[in-house]
């Protein structure tokens, strides 16, 4: 079995300064930290003004910055070969590319993009290395994650309390992606990275921007939650996620509704064009399965967890069309081999998949999807034991 490893935090900072020394000849001033996420229950549901209940992942990324005087701003990696370099104007829509516009994107949104009404920051030129254990294209959210330790970062440079700035901090992350990248996201990804809570998950409702920790029982029920990394990569700006957004967008338009959220079950039924009646059938179920999932995780009742976790999946299979052949193998054999329920997480079309799974199956249940994956001649997937962490954070380094 291969286990993806969170990292010692305190082994990780050394790591990423020791690296920003040698890579900039200049110690780092600040570091900021900000996890990736795995969601429990509502897919596609926050770009439609409904609820999502993710946890932040133990597995995180670090942004360490120094502040220039020159306007120049370097940005590398070190899980990437090449870097980028260019001015603070460069950070706008059209400049930085690749992964570096996750980055770059986060400086434009706090300073000369601030949107109106907010006052921007004075961003300066930076130095910025990065490190991180988050699973790059497994539906973890590695680029919020990413884009949420810079901003962490270059609001505790500025003088700004992280805790205090948690809602700019969202809104900045989210439109670094959806204006900088060009991925229509909807911010769960950001929302969970800033305001996570250690061992709970966050209650996200994006109708009225609210949000609440739900506290999961897991130690008390004896589960824990197995994140299955099927290596099956996926990209965001290839137009599937920008396509699912524009069928519920349509779907709504049709029954006259503000979004899918004010769509009953009924209505969505009522949509003559077959692909937007099955996008909206998921979509307005998969919001009332997060109430459910809320309500059974707080009764502890594992048999209603199950069915949830399995009619979630079934609706991205069939009615969303997000998953694939191998997250539908990982759900199918998690269950078969004991776990409580599981489900396909992410975006889709490629990622993850999460279980929940009796403490002592967890190996059993991973050892059983290693088999799988060999049997079906798969690329063979990682495995993460996921306990829910806290949010985005940031530190001064002495």
């Amino acid at each position: 079995m291969t286990w993806t490893d969170p990292g010692d935090p305190a082994d990780v900072l050394t790591r990423l300064t020791g690296a920003f020394e040698t890579a900039y000849d200049a110690p780092a001033e600040v570091v900021g930290r900000a996890p990736g996420r795995v969601n429990l229950m509502g897919e596609h549901t926050d770009y439609n003004d409904g609820l999502v209940l993710p946890v932040a992942l133990p597995h995180a990324t670090w942004a360490a910055v120094r502040r220039r005087d020159d306007g120049v701003v370097r940005i590398r990696s070190r899980q990437q070969e090449q870097g980028w370099e260019g001015t603070l104007a460069d950070c706008a829509p059209g400049g930085a590319t690749g992964w570096a516009a996750y980055a770059a994107g986060v400086l434009w949104a706090l300073g000369a993009g601030a949107p109106p009404g907010a006052e921007p920051l004075d961003v300066p030129g930076l130095d910025v290395l990065i490190d991180s254990t988050v699973p790059v294209g497994a539906g973890l959210s590695s680029s919020a994650a990413l884009e949420c330790a810079v901003g962490a970062a270059v609001l505790a440079l500025l003088g700004h309390d992280v805790d205090d700035s948690r809602e700019r901090l969202v809104e900045a992350t989210v439109r670094a992606e959806t204006e900088v990248v060009g991925a229509p996201t909807g911010g769960m990804d950001q929302g969970v990275a800033v305001g996570a809570e250690p061992g709970r998950a966050l209650l996200l409702d994006f109708a009225d921007g609210s949000s609440r920790s739900v506290d999961l029982g897991l130690g008390a029920a004896g589960l824990a939650l197995l994140v299955t990394d099927t290596r099956v990569s996926h990209e965001l700006v290839d137009g599937g996620y920008g396509q699912r957004r524009a069928d519920c967008e349509e779907a709504a338009r049709l029954l006259g509704a503000r979004s899918l959220r004010d769509v009953g079950p009924r209505e969505a039924e009522s949509l003559d064009d077959e692909r937007l009646r099955r996008r909206a059938r998921h979509v307005v179920g998969e919001i009332e399965r997060v109430r459910h999932t809320v309500e059974a995780f707080t009764a502890g009742d594992l048999p209603a967890l199950g069915r949830l976790f399995l009619a979630s999946h079934v609706s991205m299979r069939d009615d969303f069309e997000i998953s694939c052949p191998e997250l539908d193998a990982a759900v199918e054999t998690a269950v078969e081999a004991g776990a409580v329920g599981a489900r396909m997480t992410g975006g889709g079309f490629g990622g993850s998949s999460v279980a929940l799974v009796p403490e002592d199956r967890v190996d059993a249940v991973a050892r059983a999807i290693d088999l799988r994956f060999v049997r079906d001649g798969a690329t063979p997937p990682a495995h993460l034991r996921v306990e829910p962490a806290g949010g985005a954070s940031a530190q001064r380094v002495d």
